[in-house]
């Protein structure tokens, strides 16, 4: 019985491993943006009024499928919002749709 759950353990934490969100820490954030790739803030368009990070451009998550297309597939994405939660949703929507490169930053806060 404790060779099984041993193993169950193990595949459990295998499989949380793998479905991981690549997050990036805010130096690579930088660097990536710098060199050109998309700064994308998913939260309202609202929020964004509110305050941004500078260069970032607005598609909210809930646009995201709609307009994927103003992002290239090739390149990196660099993906924020307030908790972090609606970042990794649009980049698990994009990856789902064949993007390779989506980086989800977090918070805003993050970039600091």
């Amino acid at each position: 019985m404790k060779h099984f759950i041993l193993a169950l353990l193990t595949a459990v934490t295998l499989a949380t491993s793998a479905c991981a969100a690549p997050g990036i820490t805010p130096s690579d954030a930088k660097a990536l943006v710098a060199k050109g790739a998309p700064l994308v803030d998913v939260r309202t368009p609202e929020e964004f009024a509110a305050g941004h990070i500078e260069g970032a451009i607005n598609i909210p998550v809930d646009e995201l499928d709609a307009r994927k297309g103003e992002l290239k597939k090739d390149t990196d994405i660099v993906l924020y919002c307030r908790s972090g939660a609606r970042s990794e949703r649009g980049r698990t929507l994009l990856t789902g749709a064949g993007y390779t490169k989506v980086y989800n930053l977090g918070p805003m806060s993050n970039w600091k």
